[in-house]
């Protein structure tokens, strides 16, 4: 296992300095092996209103800079607990969606092929599908817990199946996820009809909504979260959206009445105690990023995710 701490000391080299990996950690092919990978996939191609989110994994790094290799609030070392790696960006067909996604998914197979543990920064949503193909090669349907403005339980838009805003559909119906330990968190704002909650129930996720959180408190909702999932196999998808648009600007469909970041990390960190085989935190457009605010956010989103699957002793 190569140093955690030497790359990340700023008093040896300067933040602003060297290679923008994410957190500052080695590249893929500086090291034997992998228990956890950082990949981008620059990929926007599924998004039905703002585009942008194709720049959101070099946007991430960057600020991913000021991470730092102790996270207390977790107690863990969670660069010296195992090994992490910048497994560089997945190459995508910015042109077809199709082959995308065939991309995205043999890409991940052969990143996983030695149990390593994909931590994804995308990218829009889209990518999770694929990302789920994969995952479910080895561990069956898992307990997907989806934080999110918006359900992505749509049928299609425009006739494309596969888009931003139906993953987790498709996912539903290829038996990819658990349907007796899905959750969606965060969800608000407008809906096409009272029969899209009705369809996500039948897809096999119940809600935890931003309203129910705001009124029942953070700790409830973890307590809901952890019942819901129980042991399974894990996978934790994040739309930077989650956040009220005050905490993420930058992103492609920003919803008011949102979680604030500091929300988000508290139930990220809360999944320390579970089984998490994979994850992503996706829809950072770093065009509506003023001041790098989502940037900053979803950085210690994917850092916390990186904790929470360090073993602990």
């Amino acid at each position: 296992m190569t140093d955690p701490v030497g790359p990340l000391d700023a008093s040896r080299i300067p933040r602003y300095a060297g290679i923008a990996t994410f957190a500052r950690l080695p590249r893929r092919e500086d090291v034997e092996r992998a228990d956890v990978a950082v990949v981008g996939i620059p990929f926007d191609s599924g998004v039905s209103y703002r585009p942008g989110a194709r720049f959101g994994p070099s946007h991430v790094r960057e600020i991913s800079r000021l991470l730092r290799p102790y996270n207390p609030a977790q107690d863990v070392h969670p660069f010296a607990a195992q090994q992490v790696v910048d497994a560089g960006d997945m190459a995508v067909n910015p042109f077809s969606l199709d082959e995308a996604v065939a991309d995205i998914e043999r890409q991940s197979d052969a990143l996983r092929s030695e149990g390593t543990r994909l931590v994804v920064i995308g990218g829009d949503h889209t990518v999770a599908l694929p990302l789920l193909r994969s995952v479910a090669k080895d561990h069956g349907p898992v307990a997907v817990v989806h934080f999110d403005a918006h359900l992505d339980t749509w049928d299609t838009y425009f006739g494309a199946p596969v888009t931003h805003g139906t993953p987790f559909r498709r996912a539903s119906e290829e038996g990819l996820i658990d349907l007796t330990a899905s959750c969606h968190v965060g969800i608000r704002g407008p809906l096409y009809s009272a029969e899209d909650l009705r369809d996500d129930e039948r897809l096999g996720f119940s809600v935890i909504s931003a309203v129910e959180i705001e009124e029942e408190g953070v700790a409830r909702a973890i307590e809901r979260l952890l019942a819901r999932v129980g042991d399974r196999p894990v996978y934790v998808s994040i739309d930077i959206d989650v956040l009220d648009p005050a905490h993420a600007p930058g992103t492609g469909t920003p919803e008011a009445g949102g979680m604030t970041s500091r929300e988000l990390l508290r139930m990220l960190r809360a999944m320390a105690s579970l089984n998490l085989v994979g994850a992503d935190v996706v829809e950072v457009a770093p065009a509506y990023d003023h001041a790098q605010i989502t940037g900053v956010a979803a950085s210690h989103c994917a850092y916390e995710l990186i904790s929470a699957m360090a073993p602990r002793r």
